[in-house]
């Protein structure tokens, strides 16, 4: 343990004898603030011969990716973090002073960042029809991952030319859907891939998700959720009715009068918690362990709407509503609509804030059809066409945090404005029932497994209950997995170039994580008898 406390907290100087890492600048911590940006050729179509990808093409794209051999060491491992759902710039942390600066440092490795196909610049056509959307699925994805890792080349780097699997031992992490690609990638390219850390990994999809915000219920404050609980249980109580005169009256408190969507009205105000595929402001789920990463947004709402002290007539909109609700108060209601007009509303660039359709509505079909590439149409294509967990609200008789005037054909809606059939391959138009889930799940769903996959959640993540350690999965045991009591979405990703002062959880996940690398590098070690040893370190 002496050894292995000494890698974690011990200098971040790197090893005489490297050569010179492909990094920018050096910022105040020692540690690169930028990275050059490289080329990859990747095939289009890894499935030639499928037919859900017809017509089928030979073509490629280039991808994009970033490396820091900073603390890289002949016949050292290989960390691939897999970007996800943004561009590749946004996943710098991770090698700057994330968890592939923890491994790397503590292994002699070569970290990597990989962008994902249709995300960043890594885009294989110049439109985003639902034609040329038809190779973005799991499956492609993750088979570009073993292309990458059998071909990347890494100029300047000795050996760099030969740094690919399976020779080399490539371990992968990713968090999120790219924590689900990670543990897919494993189950599918087990002889090529050396091993993978999943966090917080999507490896199980529904078509509704209202356990979304069952973290949020439990883990609040729980004067600010009861009040929300109750005021929702209100304004679904006008909608039952159809007391459309009350409803109006609703809106207007809001300061969102002009909306004509019942759902949009419902995921507006929902937006300081997590608004149903929307978070314009930060969420729960941005809440963070370290400061400098941390949005506590959703306590400063929770702090608005619990107020005692709150003025007189933010106070007196709690009773405008009562003649509606046999003389109950709406209690907080003022201090919630107060809060969604100063904080929400007052982002929408319209000269006339009365009018919010153009920020707040998601009628516009016209949007939809727009097929320029982005991040957004792709997230929403892999959402509509095979991972679903469309956030939904608690039925009836449930305390619910979202209103029920959102319901899945909210979301669905959406998919059929934006991706109609085009003239190539009417196989790539997500079904009007929802996401074919199978093309997720068939990778293992909760029993997911493979050699030298780790899996790591939050005990308090939205996303736990699509993870491996879902409420609604088998309770397993063994030494690959790890959950942090009171984690959130993927927080061992962050980190502070410090281990020893980190908060324990995370203390202990990070230094989890190192050993469970440090064992399978010694399993590589034995199974091929050279390269990296941990008397080098």
């Amino acid at each position: 343990m002496k050894l292995l406390s000494a890698l974690l907290t011990g200098t971040l100087v790197a090893f005489a004898g490297h050569t010179s890492a492909q990094v920018g600048p050096l910022g105040d911590n020692g540690r690169p603030t930028s990275y050059t940006v490289y080329n990859f050729t990747q095939r289009i179509d890894h499935f030639p011969n499928s037919p859900r990808y017809a017509p089928n093409t030979n073509a490629s794209f280039t991808q994009r990716y970033w490396f820091d051999n900073t603390y890289y060491k002949p016949g050292g491992p290989v960390f691939l973090y897999i970007a996800g759902e943004v561009e590749g710039e946004h996943r710098w942390s991770n090698l700057e002073t994330g968890i592939i600066q923890i491994l790397a440092s503590a292994t002699n490795g070569l970290g990597v960042i990989l962008e994902n196909r249709y995300y960043g610049q890594s885009w294989p056509f110049e439109n985003s029809s639902t034609d040329n959307l038809r190779f973005l699925t799991t499956e492609q994805t993750i088979a570009d991952n073993a292309y990458f890792a059998q071909h990347a080349k890494f100029p300047n780097v000795t050996g760099g030319e030969n740094l690919t699997a399976p020779g080399t031992p490539w371990i992968l992490y990713g968090g999120s859907l790219a924590g689900g690609q990670t543990a897919f990638s494993l189950v599918e390219y087990s002889g090529l891939l050396w091993g993978g850390i999943a966090a917080s990994g999507v490896v199980h999809v529904v078509h509704g998700y209202p356990e979304w915000y069952n973290p949020i219920q439990e883990n609040g404050p729980q004067d600010c959720i009861t009040r929300i609980n109750k005021i929702v249980d209100k304004i679904d109580h006008l909608i039952q009715t159809n007391n459309t005169q009350a409803i109006q009256k609703l809106k207007d408190i809001f300061g969102l009068g002009s909306l004509s969507s019942l759902g949009d009205f419902a995921m507006t105000i929902a937006f300081p918690l997590g608004g149903p595929m929307n978070y314009p402001t930060n969420t729960w789920q941005e809440l963070n362990w370290y400061p400098a990463y941390d949005a506590p947004d959703f306590f400063a709402f929770c702090n608005n709407v619990t107020d005692l002290n709150a003025p007189a007539d933010i106070t007196a909109v709690d009773l405008q509503l009562a003649n509606y609700t046999h003389g109950l108060p709406w209690t907080g209601l003022g201090a919630y609509a107060n809060y969604v007009k100063e904080v929400i509303v007052s982002t929408c660039p319209s000269e006339d804030l009365i009018d919010t359709t153009e920020c707040f509505s998601t009628q516009n079909q016209s949007y939809y059809a727009d097929i320029t590439n982005s991040g957004d149409r792709s997230y929403l294509y892999s959402t509509c066409s095979e991972q679903g967990a469309y956030q939904l609200p608690q039925p009836y008789g449930t305390p619910s945090l979202l209103s029920r005037a959102i319901d899945l054909n909210y979301t669905q809606q959406w998919c059929t404005w934006a991706f109609p059939e085009g003239p190539l391959s009417p196989q790539a138009v997500p079904s009007p029932d929802g996401p074919n889930l199978t093309w997720y799940n068939k990778y293992g769903d909760f029993n997911i497994s493979a050699p030298r996959l780790a899996l790591i959640d939050g005990g308090s993540d939205v996303w736990r209950d699509v993870c491996y350690h879902g409420h609604n999965a088998s309770t397993r045991y063994g030494e690959n997995q790890f959950l942090i009591t009171g984690g959130g979405h993927h927080w061992d990703s962050y980190g502070i170039l410090n281990i020893s002062a980190e908060p324990d959880f995370i203390r202990a996940a990070h230094q989890w994580e190192v050993r469970q690398v440090l064992t399978w590098l010694d399993e590589w070690n034995r199974k091929h008898g050279s390269g990296w040893k941990r008397t080098e370190l």
